[in-house]
């Protein structure tokens, strides 16, 4: 799976997020189209887990 794949509406996703992993900023959050192994590197760097454990969170959500 090489791009990250988020179901439903991407605000909603990183609101729910963000209110489980306060530790992360705003801009940890951004997505921007053809960045999304950007964001599985900053959320792998703050959480301590692998890309595959941050695909996972996000794809559950």
């Amino acid at each position: 799976m090489n791009r990250l794949s988020i179901m439903g509406n991407w605000n909603e996703t990183a609101g729910k997020l963000k209110q489980k992993y306060a530790n992360l900023t705003e801009n940890d959050w951004l997505l921007k189209e053809g960045q999304e192994k950007e964001l599985l590197g900053r959320h792998q760097k703050k959480l301590g887990k692998i890309k595959e454990e941050i695909r996972s969170l996000l794809t559950r959500i």
